[in-house]
């Protein structure tokens, strides 16, 4: 069904990973092309001036860390590191980089977010693919 399919992916216990990288194998045309897209939110100048050089370039090899390894439960997938509002940043990736499916996890969502969470509704009303739910 889809050539190109983007996976956003994050590291806890509520989003189920292993459930979107099934659904982008299910859904996924022979030949088709997967990127697992992790999104570092941008820290605050005011924050980041009190915190070590280190500490922020730790961190950040700590999260390529974590999403090379997931993203290698997903045959061929190619990891992506991205820098952003998490919402935006997954569609913008998505129109620059021809994804024609994005397949998002979505938490139990408060009362702010009636049906889906904040970033998978963002997601789905501003994509221009298809965008499937994972919950």
């Amino acid at each position: 069904m889809y050539k190109h399919i983007l996976v956003p992916v994050l590291f806890d216990e509520r989003h189920d990973t292993q459930a979107s990288y099934l659904a982008a194998r299910t859904l996924a045309d022979d030949g088709a092309t997967f990127t697992v897209v992790h999104v570092m939110e941008p820290i605050p100048s005011y924050a980041t001036a009190e915190i070590p050089g280190e500490v922020l370039a730790n961190t950040r090899n700590e999260v390529e860390k974590a999403l090379v390894q997931s993203a290698s439960a997903l045959p061929g997938a190619v990891p992506m590191l991205i820098s952003g509002h998490a919402g935006r940043a997954i569609v913008d990736y998505a129109d620059e980089n021809g994804v024609d499916c994005i397949i998002v996890a979505s938490h139990r969502p408060g009362f702010e977010d009636l049906f889906l969470g904040s970033t998978a509704a963002r997601v789905v009303r501003h994509a221009k693919c298809s965008v499937h739910v994972i919950r």
